[in-house]
């Protein structure tokens, strides 16, 4: 599954360079962020020594790259998972950080007693990846407050390609507005290139803590702008799976 997977994200990569080498520059173009998730299902006794590696190892050289990371474990629950983004100023960075990071010496040094540990002993059994694009409402992400306890990523799988981008139509043209009059905090927003569900859209935010969390969202879901939108017929059956994780911020998260 994941070579199957690495070959979709490898084509996708390829063919959104080539675009953004043949295409002129314009003043007026978005640079929009890339976004890449990697989800990690953890093995017993995993978490640690995960935790460590990219506390200590991973982040540290991906900030050397430019490349800022957040890190966050599932809300109220074990050690079973963990959830890592990784945040690129564009695809090109993305392209040149897969490649330099394995040049950078400290990096390898560091690196290679967590790699002997875990060749015998995996800290996790495998990680799926989500590549993203940003929306064109925010092209670069809004780094949440520090009082934040508690984050909401969700992932929306629409029917086919054209209500996937009605999907992000609707985002970028109202509900994202919605969310910040009603205080859904946004941290960013991206269409999925490459993912294990397609097509699709994953967006995070945050809040201060679980209560104010719900009453937001109850706050949006009879906010007068939401009902006009919610039944028009331009964003009819745009989402028809949707999962939701409310998500912990680990110390060492960047965001």
């Amino acid at each position: 599954m994941y070579k199957q997977l690495n070959s979709v994200i490898a084509a996708a990569i390829i063919m959104l360079f080539g675009a953004c080498n043949n295409s002129a520059p314009n003043e007026n173009t978005i640079v929009k962020e890339i976004y890449e998730w990697r989800i990690y299902t953890l093995n017993e006794s995993g978490a640690e020594p995960l935790d460590n590696f990219f506390r200590e190892t991973l982040i540290p050289a991906y900030n050397r790259q430019g490349v800022n990371a957040g890190a966050f474990k599932l809300y109220k629950a074990t050690d079973s998972v963990r959830y890592l983004l990784l945040v690129y100023p564009d695809i090109a960075s993305y392209l040149k950080v897969k490649h330099e990071i394995w040049n950078d010496k400290v990096f390898n040094a560091a690196a290679q007693s967590f790699y002997d540990l875990t060749a015998t002993n995996p800290a996790y059994s495998g990680f799926e990846t989500l590549l993203c694009e940003a929306f064109d409402k925010i092209p670069k992400m809004k780094k949440p407050d520090n009082d934040r306890t508690l984050f909401e990523l969700r992932h929306y799988k629409s029917p086919n390609e054209e209500a996937n981008q009605r999907k992000i139509k609707m985002f970028n043209a109202d509900e994202i507005s919605i969310f910040d009059k009603v205080g859904i905090n946004s941290v960013c927003y991206g269409e999925v290139l490459a993912g294990v569900r397609m097509p699709s859209i994953i967006y995070l935010t945050w809040y201060k803590d679980e209560p104010t969390r719900n009453a937001v969202w109850g706050e949006f879901v009879k906010h007068p702008d939401w009902l006009r939108i919610r039944d028009m017929k331009e964003y009819a059956h745009t989402a028809t799976d949707n999962k939701n994780r409310l998500l912990s911020p680990l110390p060492y998260s960047q965001f």
